[in-house]
């Protein structure tokens, strides 16, 4: 069982994950990249909301012009030592230009979360024992970062040289 925690709170989910043979149902749907590809027309004439789930070897590019007719983007981490997901927020963001939600899925890791965020994850799925309290932490615990990201935090190399 999961939990969805969004604004640094529990939330419920409004989506309901699609199997892809399964009919479409009215409301909210997550749906995987073939089922899109498959019933594109059919789901964008819907006019309701539309979520994508892609799998850690699913570019997110290859949604083109789609992108924008998502109201979610779940990013699934297969294991918590595949970080493609990363690597696709991060893309969503900056060289796409998606303003939507971007849900972490799957197995990540505690010490995964703040840079999750920094990169431009705005929502997670979680295990029942994950609690708001770890989650809060796990947001607040790194002050100085390594890594460049999509929130223009400084890096440490950058503090140092006084950028």
């Amino acid at each position: 069982m999961t939990k969805l925690i969004k604004s640094g709170a529990y939330a419920q989910d409004s989506f309901a994950l699609l199997a892809d043979d399964a009919p479409l149902p009215q409301g909210a749907v997550l749906v995987s990249l073939a089922r899109f590809q498959k019933d594109r027309e059919a789901l964008l004439a819907r006019n309701t909301p539309i979520g994508i789930k892609l799998q850690s070897s699913e570019n997110p590019e290859l949604l083109g012009a789609d992108v924008s007719h998502f109201s979610l983007i779940a990013l699934e981490f297969p294991k918590f030592r595949d970080g493609r997901a990363f690597s696709w927020a991060r893309i969503l963001r900056t060289r796409l230009g998606y303003t939507g939600e971007i849900r972490a899925v799957g197995d990540f890791l505690f010490d995964q979360v703040n840079y999750q965020h920094r990169v431009g994850f705005d929502a997670w799925e979680v295990p029942d024992h994950f609690t708001l309290e770890m989650f809060n932490r796990a947001l607040t615990e790194m002050t100085n970062v390594y890594q460049p990201s999509s929130d223009g935090k400084k890096t440490i190399r950058e503090l140092r040289a006084g950028k």
